[in-house]
């Protein structure tokens, strides 16, 4: 990509994020836009009106650096209530602008120029844009097909083979954007054992940890030993459907906690203390909520995944999120760049290429992530036209992309 004279080195080789274009060009074809993240219905209404009882009652000004006390204390709640993880909500819980925030706080307060960031790919784009401004050198370790059981998986020698003295933090993401994959115990007490012995910190970022369709979430601090060196990441974005709100956390112990706030402080310092006061409300709601929540996204999973199964696509049904990944190859197209470039013109549906989401673009070929967080009709209008759209449009291979990021 060309060169952008006034901006840093870090940041050159990753230009504008995927999740930018690809719904410009959903906007552009008035494509159904399958792509990007984010709920297209409405948050509960009882969030809504908390957050404006909380403008009415006059709690617009600054709020405290680390977040409001009530909401430091739901947070830490809803972690024991639902996970059985203990945080103290005044020394281990920060309140931040969205999870995106509490990642950038994390790694530069964590991070000094070469140290290394490992990261499990395919991986939110953020973590290494992140990491790179940080200073720090981004080492993938791209998941494995499991030929044995489906889906993904993380070898051993791969994630050992991308540590070294250097590795400051490695970056796990549980249930996984864009995957759908939720870690085994095994695979999560390997990221310990590796972190442990290079007393490296873990990063674990769990914003869909209420959408996990087979079983329990597992918190990478469920594992003994990761706890004392682990910054849980979290936000109210995905389980309120809430995303343009952007209110997170980051839980983590008191010394990693301190350090996550000296750089956080620099950033935002606050924000949004209305919406920190209704977040704070629901978060203690009864566990019927996230219950009706999770069931609602699986009855909208099967029907996507049902779908696209019919339609032809190689589908890996995900235990979490609200995206499948799916094989464009068995359609008979090969780049997923080339492919989802394409799609909200040739047939009006909008989707992301999974290929950049690793740090070398031809670890993962070939597949494409579609969203379920949409309204029925929505999903049906999206899928008609994939069944009606996809025959027709042209299988000429195109050069495979380019793009880092």
């Amino acid at each position: 990509m060309p060169r952008q004279p006034q901006l840093t080195s870090r940041l050159q080789r990753f230009g504008t994020t995927i999740f930018t274009e690809m719904s410009a060009l959903s906007l552009r074809h008035d494509a159904v836009n399958l792509g990007q993240g984010f709920p297209d219905f409405d948050a509960p209404a009882a969030l809504t009106e908390a957050a404006q009882r909380a403008i009415g009652e006059g709690r617009n000004q600054y709020a405290p650096g680390n977040g409001i006390p009530a909401l430091r204390r739901a947070v830490a709640e809803h972690a024991a209530r639902h996970h059985g993880l203990t945080y103290d909500p005044d020394t281990e819980v920060t309140v931040t602008t969205g999870a995106t925030e509490a990642l950038f706080a994390t790694l530069n307060a964590l991070c000094d120029v070469g140290d290394e960031v490992v990261v499990i790919e395919p991986a939110f784009d953020v973590y290494p844009a992140a990491a790179s401004m940080a200073g720090a050198v981004v080492k993938g370790v791209p998941l494995r097909p499991d030929e044995v059981n489906g889906g993904w998986r993380l070898d051993t020698g791969d994630l050992v083979a991308a540590t070294s003295r250097a590795t400051r933090a490695i970056i796990i993401n549980t249930p996984m954007n864009p995957l759908g994959k939720t870690f085994s115990d095994q695979e999560l007490e390997l990221v310990v054992k590796v972190a442990g012995a290079l007393d490296a910190v873990i990063i674990s970022d769990e914003v869909y940890e209420h959408m996990v369709f087979d079983g329990p979430h597992r918190s990478i601090c469920h594992v003994p030993g990761a706890r004392e060196r682990t910054v849980r990441i979290s936000s109210a974005a995905k389980t309120f459907s809430v995303t343009g709100w952007k209110v997170g956390w980051a839980c983590a112990p008191p010394e990693l906690t301190d350090a996550i706030r000296a750089a956080k402080q620099w950033t935002t310092f606050t924000s949004g203390t209305p919406l920190q006061h209704a977040v704070a409300e629901a978060l203690v709601w009864d566990d019927t909520y996230v219950e009706d929540m999770a069931a609602d996204y699986l009855r909208r999973r099967d029907l996507l995944c049902e779908a696209l199964d019919r339609i032809g696509f190689g589908v890996t049904v995900p235990d979490g999120t609200f995206f499948v990944a799916c094989d464009i190859r068995p359609l008979g197209f090969d780049d997923d760049m080339a492919f989802c470039n394409r799609l909200p013109e040739a047939v009006g549906v909008g989707a992301i290429p999974i290929q950049v989401f690793h740090t070398d673009p031809m670890a993962h070929t070939g597949l494409a992530r579609f969203a379920f967080c949409k309204t029925d009709e929505a999903l049906a209008e999206g899928i008609a036209r994939l069944e009606a759209g996809l025959p027709s449009m042209s299988r000429n291979p195109s050069p495979t992309s380019s793009r880092t990021s």
